[in-house]
């Protein structure tokens, strides 16, 4: 087809699909009462259509085409702009594919929108003058040399029985003239 996108105005396409996306209420045939976790690789196999081909490989008319925008926009999310995954459209990974790659011709050439939503936040949320938020104190170099940035970076003399119980479990390792007192 030419203009893939005219079977989605035509009344063929409002009389089988409605106002809703062509994947609205598919279900996929599967054995047992879990669904399958993971999409089907194609709705072919060995040359033959599955039982119940995904959405887009059973209706013939559907074309996944970067220039079919209506189609393509029924598989992005409208409030994060994300596609939608195959396991929640029903469509086979090959269709999946087509496209994951239409779409991003489509946004090349833009013809679809990147949508990013408009989060609208207060403006408190951003400023600066509250208490978990304080003034940076200036470089210690700029202050006093020799001085630390905060005070509790200043070295502190560890209490005398914590040191004697270091020295003996450290003894064979620790050399004679050790200090009790950071070197300067």
């Amino acid at each position: 087809q030419e203009r893939p996108w005219e079977y989605l105005e035509s009344e063929e396409y409002r009389a089988t699909y409605g106002d809703r996306p062509v994947w609205h209420g598919y279900r996929r045939n599967h054995k047992g009462s879990v669904p399958p976790q993971s999409p089907r690789k194609a709705c072919l196999r060995r040359g033959r259509p599955v039982g119940n081909p995904c959405p887009i490989c059973r209706d013939r008319n559907l074309l996944v085409d970067f220039r079919n925008v209506k189609l393509l926009d029924q598989f992005i999310c409208p409030h994060s702009g994300v596609i939608f995954h195959p396991i929640h459209t029903g469509i086979c990974m090959k269709q999946h594919k087509r496209l994951s790659q239409a779409i991003a011709q489509a946004q090349d050439r833009g013809l679809l929108w990147l949508q990013v939503p408009f989060v609208p936040v207060s403006e408190e949320d951003f400023s600066n003058q509250h208490a978990a938020v304080g003034k940076t104190p200036p470089a210690p170099a700029l202050r006093e040399p020799g001085k630390a940035w905060y005070p509790w970076y200043e070295w502190q003399q560890p209490p005398a029985d914590e040191v004697a119980r270091m020295r003996h479990l450290y003894r064979g390792f620790l050399k004679e003239d050790y200090p009790d007192t950071p070197p300067s």
